[in-house]
């Protein structure tokens, strides 16, 4: 059984929050070991396991980048190991992104932290909704496109990450 199926949801992308929460609060309620504390060892286990399950699940499948992935995955796409070459030009413009983050990320109440942090939230979310076009299209044979397009978003989420380090 998949994350998909776990929480009772289309095995697609674009899904909302709310959706998640709803189908996953739900399956919470009806495996969740507080409701089996006087039964026994066997029913109590199993529903330890199913509730790691749906916690499991829940977490991957919120997450928009992790949920991409997953299902990626799961269409029998390369994985990021397999497909790691990216265009000299945009490894360029990580590198120069990451040099100017180096230099105003200790002053996150300037304009320039501000301007840098919607830049890469909005590349980020960009990014991911060309994912779930890519998915929801579904023609030709997009899985390496998506590949590419989730490690772009991968240095993107590093980017985010380092501007926050301390």
């Amino acid at each position: 059984m998949d994350h998909f199926e776990r929480l009772g949801l289309p095995r697609r992308f674009s899904l909302t929050d709310a959706d998640i929460e709803r189908q996953y609060l739900a399956r919470s309620r009806e495996v969740h070991p507080d409701f089996y504390q006087s039964a026994g060892d066997l029913e109590q286990r199993a529903s330890m396991e199913l509730s790691a399950g749906l916690n499991e699940a829940y977490t991957v499948l919120r997450d928009p980048f992790r949920r991409a992935e997953y299902l990626l995955q799961l269409q029998g796409g390369p994985t990021a190991a397999e497909m790691k070459e990216m265009p000299a030009a945009f490894l360029e413009e990580m590198l120069e992104l990451r040099m100017e983050i180096e230099e105003i990320k200790f002053n996150q109440d300037s304009p320039e932290f501000a301007a840098m942090e919607k830049q890469l939230a909005d590349r980020r979310e960009k990014l991911l909704n060309d994912v779930g076009s890519l998915f929801e299209r579904n023609v030709g044979e997009p899985l390496k496109e998506i590949r590419r397009l989730l490690n772009a978003t991968k240095y993107v989420q590093g980017l985010i990450r380092d501007l926050h380090a301390d």
